[in-house]
């Protein structure tokens, strides 16, 4: 199955490579502009809608918190009035019989209790109180009245009503309904909060309060900075009851919708995005929508824009294929003649093709290079083998001598023992210690704790030798001491200071090594109290400091530094300071 299509592809593809090309760049960059194209406009057209969802989410969530601090103070309103002694004082003695009935005193002190706790009222309609016989005293517009229920055949009603009922099977808590229960129509600019009040003292109801709100509320609460894509439903109901819509067009796509998830769905049908949440006082949704189509206008014109600018490249890359594959092909057609120069054995051919300067022509310089220093090469390598024979011979050597002076340095040690010479037995013990830490089993690199040990055993020396005339102290910090370092980084410093400080110096002297680490930075410093130097030009040509300055360099890079402060009869410090390797990461 697989030879019938290679060989199927095999003779669809064009012999010519300039051909090749010129299809492959066009492979190569239409495509993906078109891949580019469909990408950029998803994830604008998602991020827009995103951005929508998100920002929406934010105003109704803001919106519905501003409209729940309004409707608490409904609520407040509602339990403030009950809670007035002369209100309920009035409730209780007006009799089922309806001997006594609400008269304008009630409505005094309704009013009393409104004002005097200086309630909100610029989003209220009316206030109504009614008796246990639906007698009402309002507050409110200079026509306020208990609207349809201020008759007395209207009062009769009141008890059969769905909304009392509700307001009877909710307890005493307040009530929210997306019209105005007063009125006989569905009344678009208002609507009503109802409470049945129950007297405290026997939870026996005493009357009826209702509290109308102004609908333009929930536009307040939005700030008015929201298009015409804002409503206020309420789920409950069959079909939804739109309690607050800023477009009243609206209204009539979800219409017949029998429930909330029904009236998503149709909005979701005519291609509409919506976005709501759910308010905590009244359990309403406040809802945004928005036509998707004009959300999304400007990820349209990306698209088209990208479309056409996928047109615009295709002729471009074709036009410039045609000039770059012949420019490609010529050179390579040179390469092909000078391969076959040489595989032919005419060299002297091959040497006078030019090429131009760019990568066909490198490699062309390269073959041509390549076949001048085929000799050279050869014996290059003859002579590194020789090398590496050479290193392998002194790599064993290497190996050889360390046991050897260790051994040596032991039977002396034993023989300063045996001579009970304690002098030469310390200088012994010393010396085998501060030539294994020296060596260090060949690794380049030792902890900061057993280079301040080499120290040590080299001042042990140095005062076995001059009878105790150095003071050695060392101040390193603690998290310095299992750092890993380039070995004998330290020591030719204390010996810096040992021959060129207090060697000469008359009497005792002291080495003072102090480490610690700053900002990243290990930094160690020598200082003597030795007889110092004139000119810091003698620390530049010293071999010692010399090696450690280049080791430096070559070790932790150019962020290292060795500096030396010296004067004469005042002593000398040397501070070198790097960045551990293995602290770089961090």
């Amino acid at each position: 199955m697989l030879a019938p299509m290679r060989l199927a592809l095999r003779r669809m593809r064009p012999r010519k490579l300039r051909i090749r090309i010129l299809l492959a760049m066009v492979m190569l960059s239409v495509p993906p502009l078109i891949l580019l194209g469909y990408i950029s406009y998803n994830i604008s057209k998602n991020t827009i809608v995103s951005n929508h969802m998100d920002n929406n989410e934010h105003n109704l969530k803001t919106a519905s918190e501003v409209a729940d601090l309004l409707l608490r103070n409904v609520v407040n309103m509602h339990r403030l009035i009950l809670a007035n002694d002369q209100v309920r004082a009035d409730l209780r003695a007006v009799g089922e019989d309806g001997g006594r009935i609400l008269d304008v005193r009630a409505a005094n002190r309704l009013q009393n209790v409104v004002v005097s706790n200086l309630i909100d009222t610029r989003h209220i309609d009316s206030i109504c109180l009614f008796d246990r016989g639906f007698h009402a005293v309002c507050y409110g517009s200079t026509d306020a009245n208990a609207g349809i229920y201020a008759s007395p055949q209207g009062r009769l009603g009141i008890s059969g009503s769905a909304w009392y009922r509700d307001a009877l099977a909710a307890k005493g808590r307040e009530l929210f309904f997306a019209y105005n229960v007063l009125q006989a129509a569905p009344s678009s600019g208002s609507f009503s909060s109802v409470k049945v009040l129950r007297d405290p003292s026997d939870y026996e109801t005493i009357g009826l309060l209702v509290i109308n709100l102004k609908k333009s509320m929930f536009g307040q609460a939005m700030n008015d900075n929201q298009d015409s894509g804002f409503l206020v439903l309420d789920p409950g109901g069959s079909p939804v009851s739109v309690v607050y819509a800023q477009d009243p067009v609206l209204v009539q796509k979800f219409a017949d919708a029998s429930g909330e998830e029904d009236a998503f769905r149709a909005l979701h049908r005519m291609g509409y995005l919506t976005i709501g949440y759910r308010n905590d006082t009244t359990g309403w949704t406040f809802l945004h929508v928005v036509k998707a189509s004009r959300l999304l206008q400007d990820s349209t014109r990306i698209g088209l824009a990208t479309a056409w600018f996928a047109a615009f490249i295709g002729l471009i890359a074709l036009l410039l294929s045609l000039f770059v594959s012949g420019s490609i092909t010529r050179p390579l057609l040179q390469l092909k003649k000078m391969m076959i120069h040489w595989s032919k054995g005419n060299g002297e051919q091959a040497q006078r093709t030019a090429f131009d300067e760019d990568e066909v022509g490198a490699i062309g310089e390269t073959f041509r290079r390549i076949s001048s220093e085929n000799v050279q090469l050869s014996e290059r390598l003859v002579h590194s083998k020789l090398k590496e024979r050479e290193a392998e011979l002194r790599s064993l050597q290497a190996q050889i001598k360390p046991h050897f002076l260790y051994n040596t340095l032991d039977s002396i040690y034993w023989m300063a023992v045996i001579a009970k010479n304690k002098e030469i037995a310390s200088m012994a013990v010393a010396l085998s210690e501060s030539f294994k830490l020296s060596l260090n089993k060949g690794k380049e690199t030792i902890p900061v704790f057993k280079e301040l040990k080499h120290i040590e055993h080299y001042m042990t020396i140095q005062n076995l030798r001059y009878k105790g005339r150095f003071r050695y102290v060392a101040e390193v910090e603690p998290e310095l001491m299992s750092l890993e370092i380039l070995k004998l980084l330290l020591q030719p410093l204390v010996e810096n200071a040992i021959y060129h400080g207090l060697e000469p110096k008359i009497g005792e002297g002291e080495v003072r090594l102090t480490g610690k680490l700053r900002n990243g930075m290990a930094i160690f410093t020598v200082e003597d109290d030795g007889v110092g130097m004139e000119s810091q030009e003698r620390t530049q040509g010293g071999y010692g400091l010399g090696n450690v300055r280049e080791r430096l360099a070559l070790y932790y890079g150019p962020d290292s530094a060795l500096t030396v402060k010296t004067a004469p009869d005042e002593g000398t410090s040397i501070e070198i300071r790097f960045r551990p390797l293995d602290m770089k990461e961090g």
